[in-house]
């Protein structure tokens, strides 16, 4: 199967997790920025960063796939993927990047990624500010673990980036299975 991996990534968690499983799999790794023609690719393989409810790159690229190719997605975020109130607004926003024909949920993956506050573009100081001045404000029992791990992190270099959580995703490009 002809497959390629495509990464959305700002910062560079994506990337680092695209360029491993690219080391894994034998498979070519691009920037989605650089991606204009998909038709010669079976399988897409998609990692994006997760910005503001929504996957970098992901609806551009997902709108130049045709109905007989596969797409696997894996985001990649601060929140701790094992939270599920976190994955199922995740896949929600997912859904309606995609289309309902790409949707598959065994085909979703979910890692996390990193942030150093002071290498942020100027926009996302400033968003990340004000989500952290509203979050700060908020009852701590209406606080979701997206947003206790933003109090807990905020303005520090954290890195969550853990390579051994690539294996269901290289296991699902290599067609062994992904789960």
């Amino acid at each position: 199967m002809n497959t390629l991996i495509i990464y959305g990534s700002r910062y560079g968690s994506t990337r680092r997790y695209a360029e491993r499983l690219a080391e894994e799999t034998g498979v070519s790794a691009v920037p989605c920025a650089e991606v204009e023609e998909l038709s010669e690719y079976d399988r897409i393989v998609y990692l994006g960063a997760l910005y503001a409810g929504g996957v970098m790159g992901l609806k551009k690229t997902a709108a130049m796939l045709s109905p007989n190719q596969e797409l696997i997605v894996a985001t990649v975020g601060l929140a701790d993927p094992a939270d599920q109130s976190n994955i199922a607004s995740i896949r929600n926003s997912l859904r309606s990047q995609v289309g309902a024909g790409f949707y598959d949920e065994s085909r979703i993956y979910h890692l996390r990624g990193a942030i150093d506050y002071k290498h942020l573009g100027f926009k996302h100081r400033v968003m990340m500010s004000m989500l952290h001045s509203k979050v700060a404000k908020m009852p701590e029992e209406e606080l979701n673990a997206e947003a206790k791990a933003m109090l807990e992190t905020y303005g520090q270099v954290v890195d969550f980036v853990d390579f051994d959580l690539l294996e269901p995703l290289v296991r699902a490009v290599r067609g062994d299975g992904g789960r």
